[in-house]
């Protein structure tokens, strides 16, 4: 008796850590992956709208065609955790001055991740709308600072919620109370991270890249959001648009493939080998820069400027663009 019973905990075991192993296909997942796989991963869906999350999502139909379309996301997918996006930077203390936007500190982000229910034996899948490249950016934003924070097992839904929707997946409104999870820092990647001197130094020198991740108006310098002190670009940096970032299709956005990003980088001066800065406004828009550089196109050798231009032109330092009348 003894011996079966020793038997069936050494099988028990084995199919838990079986349970344990899987590891991701790579950065991005598909909805197909997903759905065979949600037991086995943590789900978490970056959000600035949370009300969506717990509302019905909308649907049309196309008069013509008689196929269902959706118009407005709502619900969740089963078993998944909500993460305002709002928590994912916050204001720290640097050199004596309050600064917004920024990764949180070890321990914040340690207890932030907790909160959410996460632990550290099973990958982690992050969820954005889904429906515009600014949304995307929040999880991919989340998605830096897990990596930032030595988390290599996690990933980011392609599509995002729209598309799971757009598929006719299944999904819930209903919420759910978890328990504090284990999830810890498994390291810290300062090589991740650009400083105001790593920009200002790239900038004089030509080298490291810096990719600005903004739209042309804002890039030229014909608008400006108004955290950003001034008007136009770093000097020295090449632009690549968010919205060149993701196609469209059935009401979501989905990643292109490796070689269409090559030719996009090759197409707005930027190298795919060389090392690499990328910015925005705040750091939120430049997570899509780094997130395609460093994950899709690989080039390891890729860093965010936490705080991008609103850091940058607190401290007063200079950007260039066209006249302005």
């Amino acid at each position: 008796m003894e011996k079966i019973q020793w038997l069936l905990a050494f099988v028990l075991t084995g199919l838990v850590s079986l349970a344990q192993a899987i590891t991701l296909p790579g950065s991005v997942v598909s909805a197909d992956w997903l759905a065979n796989n949600l037991s086995e991963v943590q789900i978490i869906e970056v959000r600035t709208d949370l009300a969506s999350y717990f509302t019905n999502p909308e649907f049309d139909t196309d008069k013509k065609t008689g196929k269902r379309f959706l118009v407005e996301v709502g619900g969740h997918i089963e078993n998944s955790t909500l993460l305002d996006f709002k928590k994912v930077r916050v204001e720290r203390l640097v050199d004596g001055k309050k600064i917004k936007f920024l990764i949180p500190e070890k321990a914040d982000f340690e207890k932030l991740v907790q909160s959410l229910g996460i632990n550290s034996d099973k990958p982690i899948v992050l969820v954005p709308i889904g429906q515009d490249m600014s949304d995307i950016d929040e999880a991919l934003r989340t998605y830096w600072s897990f990596k930032v924070y030595g988390e290599d097992q996690v990933a980011l839904l392609d599509g995002g919620i729209a598309g799971w929707l757009g598929e006719g997946r299944e999904f819930t409104t209903a919420g759910s109370q978890k328990t504090a999870g284990n999830w810890v820092s498994k390291a810290y990647r300062k090589d991740l991270i650009a400083s105001s001197g790593d920009v200002a130094a790239a900038s004089k020198a030509g080298k490291p890249q810096l990719l600005d991740a903004r739209q042309p108006a804002q890039y030229l310098g014909l608008t400006k959001r108004p955290d950003v002190v001034t008007f136009g670009h770093i000097a020295g940096s090449k632009e690549l648009a968010p919205e060149l970032l993701a196609k469209p299709s059935n009401g979501a956005l989905y990643f292109w493939q490796k070689n269409t990003y090559d030719a996009l980088m090759a197409a707005n001066g930027l190298s795919i080998k060389g090392p690499t800065i990328a910015y925005c406004n705040t750091g939120h828009l430049a997570a899509g820069g780094w997130f395609v550089m460093s994950e899709l196109v690989g080039n390891k050798s890729t860093k965010l400027y936490d705080g991008s231009l609103y850091l940058w032109t607190l401290e007063g330092r200079p950007l260039v663009g066209v006249p302005l009348n």
